[in-house]
């Protein structure tokens, strides 16, 4: 029995050995300005990272992670061709009832696995900029996990810092970050679907998409520390009044709907009777896609999706016709 038990604690240290270093090679790479193949490398090796992070945690946990079918009522795990176990995949570990990750958390995961899918087989333009919140979120939310799964002594905290710019971040590029013209149409298209599933609560959650705000700031006095980065808290006065102020300039995208989304929640909100041939006689009849209005954008030169904004147009037009529509 105790030979079984540091069988399992050594298979386990080994998973988070490698599981470490896959982390911080993401980071390194993504830090990195020698190489512009950042984003992509940055999310398969995160994805490993989590892996083994998590089977390292089902080992411990005697929860078994090899894929496997039953053969009558005999248990047959499912092997390589060369004999090898197939252990589960990160969605695997996800679905899994008794993973220990948080909705947030996994929503983060679950979105860079589908990017995965959309960007394994070809190659992209940098999208760095446009998802470095989702990938910050999961560079902490990988630490925090470490640590409470396995200890304080496993964070590798210590071993990552923010790299140092050859530049500030300017209106120029505050403008490339909110429009992001230059995404290919599928990445696009897939952000918007996995974000538009997401309640708002979710897609602001941090260990969804870390967003942070930057200001220059000098010290106050000769012989204080004087960090490039400093953080408040968000419920602090200060971070309230930056974000009153600022509000413009969060990294952060306008949240989308398609016309049948409205149309639902037009429904959950009392106005039972509103279709979609109402929204679209409305919005035709306010000529609402002019791009003057503001009120939605033109996705992958195809779909139309509606902003925030449009849906109070359309929430006001049924409070002033809820005798039609409840």
């Amino acid at each position: 029995m105790n030979k079984r038990i540091r069988r399992v604690g050594s298979i386990k240290n080994e998973l988070l050995k490698k599981s470490r270093e896959a982390a911080l090679a993401a980071v390194q790479i993504f830090n990195n300005p020698n190489i512009s193949f950042k984003s992509e490398s940055y999310i398969v090796l995160m994805i490993i990272a989590w892996t083994y992070l998590l089977h390292a945690y089902f080992r411990e946990q005697k929860i078994e992670y090899r894929h496997s079918h039953l053969k009558g009522t005999r248990r047959e795990f499912i092997k390589t061709k060369y004999g090898a176990y197939k252990y589960w995949e990160l969605e695997h570990c996800l679905n899994e009832e008794k993973s220990p990750l948080d909705k947030d958390t996994t929503n983060n995961l679950r979105f860079l696995i589908g990017l995965r899918h959309e960007i394994e087989h070809q190659m992209t333009t940098r999208i760095d900029d446009m998802l470095s919140a989702r990938f910050q979120a999961c560079c902490l939310n990988y630490n925090d996990y470490r640590k409470k799964l396995f200890g304080q002594k496993n964070g590798i905290e210590k071993h990552l810092a923010f790299s140092l710019q050859f530049s500030t971040i300017s209106t120029e590029q505050k403008d490339m970050l909110s429009e992001h013209s230059e995404l290919p149409a599928n990445i696009k298209s897939y952000i918007l679907d996995f974000d538009s599933d997401l309640s708002n609560e979710e897609f602001s959650n941090p260990h969804y998409a870390y967003r942070v705000f930057f200001i220059p700031k000098t010290a106050n006095r000769k012989g204080q520390a004087d960090r490039v980065i400093e953080f408040v808290k968000s419920d602090s006065p200060l971070a309230e009044a930056v974000n009153k102020e600022y509000a413009f300039f969060k990294e952060t995208e306008k949240i989308k709907y398609l016309p049948k989304q409205i149309v639902q929640l037009m429904n959950l909100e009392g106005f039972a009777k509103f279709k979609i041939h109402h929204h679209t006689e409305l919005w035709k009849m306010l000529d609402a896609k002019d791009a003057k209005n503001s009120f939605g954008v033109l996705v992958a030169g195809k779909t139309w999706h509606w902003y925030e904004n449009w849906v109070d147009v359309v929430r006001t037009h049924c409070q002033r016709n809820r005798g039609k529509y409840s």
